[in-house]
């Protein structure tokens, strides 16, 4: 399981306590709590996004700097 979907899974657990609580702080530090783990679920996404873009960024500095040593070596 990602963290992300960990997260996601804790949020979800945490909304269905607020919605069977039948006291206002429980419900609403169950509330709190999912709002963090969503919070965190974003994050976690966000950075995987980065990630994938700083990888897909590296491979293309790879290829050209590949291509130049096969150029200066046809020389």
């Amino acid at each position: 399981m990602s963290d992300r979907a960990f997260y996601t899974a804790r949020a979800d657990e945490c909304r269905a306590e607020a919605a069977a609580a039948t006291l206002d702080n429980v419900r609403e530090r169950a509330l709190r709590a999912e709002a963090a783990w969503r919070t965190m679920a974003a994050r976690q996404e966000r950075m995987a996004e980065n990630r994938a873009v700083a990888e897909a960024h590296r491979q293309e500095r790879l290829a050209a700097e590949a291509e130049r040593a096969a150029q200066m070596q046809s020389l």
